[in-house]
């Protein structure tokens, strides 16, 4: 059975283009969308972290995240959304929406497991693609 997923993703993420491709190889339709340039509101935002702790909402390679400037584990939600909303490369990716439900990341759960994609915990199909100790998000380069 294949499902249309939107697919919020930063362009140029190899990441996301390997998650992406798993979606497809099953047959799924995907409507990618801009991560980056969604107009985020707290209420749209926020329904793609269920009840997921706080910390685990940001993407652990964004660079104020990487460079301490930025403390998941510190922020409440309001302080979370706010941050993230104002720089959504904040934003652990990708954001899923699926006739299931919606979520962020990539990794063995009910949303992924509901297109067919049954990843086991050794699978990791969420951390960076980017070679290199000091690998890190960067935002897309501007032409």
């Amino acid at each position: 059975m294949t499902a249309t997923v939107v697919f919020y993703e930063k362009p140029g993420c190899l990441t996301n283009a390997k998650q992406k491709e798993a979606l497809r190889a099953l047959g799924h339709r995907l409507e990618v969308r801009n991560l980056l340039a969604e107009a985020w509101t707290v209420v749209s935002l926020r329904r793609f972290f269920g009840d997921r702790p706080v910390a685990e909402w940001f993407n652990p390679m964004a660079p104020r995240v990487k460079t301490g400037v930025v403390r998941p584990h510190e922020l409440d939600e309001a302080r979370a959304l706010d941050l993230m909303i104002a720089d959504p490369m904040l934003i652990r990716r990708p954001l899923l929406e699926t006739d299931a439900g919606m979520c962020c990341g990539f990794e063995p759960g009910p949303a992924l497991d509901s297109l067919g994609l049954y990843l086991s915990p050794s699978q990791d199909m969420q951390s960076c693609s980017r070679p290199g100790p000091d690998a890190r998000c960067e935002p897309p380069e501007v032409v």
